[in-house]
């Protein structure tokens, strides 16, 4: 199970670093799901980018991995209207079907990231075999 867990840090980690990334490279997609509501909607897009990149630095990196998978839930946590907006108003981006029940099936994903980055709050417990006989004591 620990080098499940391992493997799927490393894919979570690559996961936020690449979406980061992409804040940086292409902010556009993510400027236009912004809510109205919100100021600076490229600054934000600017800032939750940096931290996705951290976040997924920080979960490969033992001595912070747990304090960076808090982060993520947080950022996981506030970006979330920016998903529902996109639902709500079906605002369509290029490289992602234009079918509105699709926007709606992508919120419940923001669970699932939580639930995983939520698993690296965890402290690593090692397996341990068991005898089958009573301990004593």
């Amino acid at each position: 199970m620990n080098k499940l867990k391992g493997f799927l840090k490393i894919m979570l980690a690559i996961f936020v670093m690449t979406a980061g990334v992409l804040h940086f490279a292409t902010p556009d997609p993510f400027v236009k799901i912004v809510p109205s509501y919100l100021p600076s909607p490229l600054m934000l897009v600017y800032v939750s980018g940096f931290f996705e990149i951290l976040g997924g630095v920080g979960l490969l990196m033992p001595l912070v991995s747990q304090a960076a998978a808090w982060g993520l839930i947080a950022l996981f946590i506030a970006v979330f209207p920016a998903n529902i907006n996109m639902a709500v108003n079906q605002i369509h981006l290029d490289g992602i079907p234009d079918i509105p029940w699709l926007y709606w099936a992508r919120l419940p994903l923001q669970a699932v990231l939580i639930a995983w980055a939520w698993w690296y709050t965890q402290p690593s417990v090692p397996v341990q075999q068991s005898s089958g006989l009573p301990s004593e004591g």
